[in-house]
């Protein structure tokens, strides 16, 4: 169940937010976005993060991965939080400018991850896939 909240609700809050980047606050997409991110945080928040470096990650990179995990996390949370305070309450300064940032970071989030899947083999996207599209990776 955690495992099928969190892909689902990963998934969701990135094409939420990949939309407002494209069209701004439609109040549609931002409660979507701010309430898919919101909910992502709170499961990480109340049951612990659930990616890990993995063994094959080494060096930096491994001391890194839970301060960057976390980091994304805050981002993710910080962001959804203000967009639906920008739709429930009034207008959020550099609101847009937050999501541009947002997806810059998710966009280097991928990368690594595409990274390790590939050049590591270790997996990677397996983790946040659902199971009928790993045939494909």
């Amino acid at each position: 169940m955690r495992r099928t909240a969190t892909i689902t609700l990963h998934w969701l809050s990135l094409m939420a937010l990949v939309l407002l980047v494209a069209g701004g606050p439609v109040p549609v997409l931002a409660w979507a976005f701010g309430l898919t991110g919101l909910g992502l945080c709170a499961i990480a928040a109340a049951r612990g993060l659930k990616n890990g470096p993995g063994p094959k990650l080494t060096g930096a990179l491994r001391v890194a991965h839970p301060w960057l995990s976390r980091a994304m996390y805050a981002a993710l949370a910080a962001t959804a939080a203000a967009t639906l305070w920008h739709v429930a309450v009034g207008p959020v300064a550099g609101l847009q400018r937050l999501h541009f940032y947002l997806m810059s970071a998710a966009s280097l989030h991928a990368i690594f991850h595409l990274w390790r899947h590939t050049a590591l083999g270790d997996g990677a996207l397996r983790r946040i896939t659902p199971t009928s599209m790993h045939g494909v990776l």
